[in-house]
């Protein structure tokens, strides 16, 4: 298996372990010194006891919806739905790997919108 498919497989049992609820398993995907940024939010979450602080405490994690995943060499991006059994984020992660495991995670998120009429001839709808 290349380098490429071992980190989409780490990055796919990432979401199957949060989706499951069983974010102890994250402790195996991410080096300890891992970062994780959230930019739209200005916030930076830096090492294993910071991560485990955020998602133990989480009010409600999503259930994550992957759509596509790209990689190459130590970067897997993941384009996903994130469902919060209300409000739902279409979501973008950048993956950054050393030594397979996750590095660096940057993570964009936006809630849906009502696309405006005056561009409805041009575009199609999904």
């Amino acid at each position: 298996m290349g380098e490429s498919s071992a980190n989409e497989n780490t990055v796919e049992r990432l979401i199957a372990c949060i989706n499951e609820r069983h974010i102890e398993v994250m402790d195996e995907l991410f080096h300890d010194d891992a970062v994780m940024h959230w930019p739209q939010s200005g916030e930076v979450v830096r090492g294993a006891e910071n991560r485990r602080g955020i998602y133990n405490a989480f009010p409600q994690l999503p259930t994550i919806t992957p759509r596509r995943l790209l990689s190459a060499g130590n970067l897997v991006v993941a384009e996903a739905l994130l469902d919060y059994n209300g409000p739902r984020y279409e979501t973008v992660f950048i993956f950054e790997f050393r030594d397979g495991k996750i590095a660096k995670e940057t993570a964009y998120w936006s809630e849906a919108f009502e696309a405006p009429a005056w561009r409805a001839q041009w575009v199609e709808r999904t």
